[in-house]
């Protein structure tokens, strides 16, 4: 069968928005060509599938922006935790958490405002290392 690339460049343009499509592969899906001539009509560097990744990316960002109206408006906890990890900075995130682990201290944890690493406590970076049985 002979596809024409205008026909089906314009029912994958018409399919992401009725069926509220988020892939690529879901285009394909719904198009009267198979994966294999679909991707010979648009690689992935041309005019056309970056204006259907752009399609897609619209339902995706409603469709984020409409879960996160509804979370706002909910009673269930869980939906509410997940929008405050989503909008809370690094220092909320960090006292939300129950098993919080700061990357930027290199494995290091923290007791009591003092940094331990490797048993040895650092109050700030000019203080001398104290083990924790001195520290006792």
């Amino acid at each position: 069968m002979a596809y024409k690339k205008k026909e089906i460049f314009e029912k994958a343009k018409e399919v992401i928005p009725q069926y509220k499509l988020f892939f690529i592969e879901d285009i394909v899906s719904f198009l009267p060509c198979d994966k294999t001539t679909f991707y010979r009509f648009f690689p992935p560097e041309c005019n056309e599938y970056n204006e259907l990744k752009e399609l897609l990316e619209k339902n995706r960002v409603e469709l984020k922006v409409s879960m996160r109206s509804k979370w706002y408006t909910s009673n269930a906890p869980v939906l509410q935790m997940a929008l405050m990890k989503l909008l809370a900075t690094p220092e909320e995130l960090q006292k939300l958490s129950q098993t919080y682990i700061d990357h930027s201290n290199k494995g290091g944890k923290f007791n009591d405002g003092k940094l331990i690493i490797a048993g040895k406590k650092f109050a700030s970076q000019y203080e001398n290392p104290q083990t924790d049985e001195s520290s006792n």
